[in-house]
């Protein structure tokens, strides 16, 4: 699946480890890249490269946050407003894919199974119990 979103955004210069972060970005308020990381359950390292990535290629930029200047907030560019509804509509085709021969209820059970999976997979085993 990753190869073909992959290749569904080649086209923006974005891949596969990438959108998510920008998809996130833009979901909501400026966020600080440590935040982004905890909201994504992503580790920071992954994070920063995405970030980087994105800001190469214009899509997203950091300034600096009013209420505390040690920090920066990623907020999207201009390019990054514009080229947003074409990942949405590039990954509404992957979803569309996906879907086929899974009923609604079916596709978010199986969406619903993947989340409890990340989640084992994230928490410590502690938690878990």
């Amino acid at each position: 699946m990753q190869v073909a979103i992959a290749a569904e955004l080649a086209p923006y210069r974005i891949g596969s480890g990438q959108y998510i972060f920008l998809m996130a970005i833009a979901s909501g308020r400026s966020v600080t890249q440590k935040a982004l990381s905890e909201r994504l359950l992503v580790d920071k390292t992954t994070t920063a490269k995405a970030i980087a990535k994105l800001e190469m290629e214009g899509y997203v930029r950091r300034e600096p946050d009013p209420a505390d200047n040690r920090y920066q907030l990623l907020e999207l560019s201009e390019a990054g407003r514009q080229v947003v509804p074409k990942v949405r509509e590039a990954l509404a085709r992957m979803k569309a894919r996906t879907r086929k021969g899974l009923s609604d209820e079916a596709y978010d059970s199986f969406l619903e199974s993947l989340k409890i999976v990340l989640r084992n997979l994230t928490e410590p085993e502690e938690m878990q119990e």
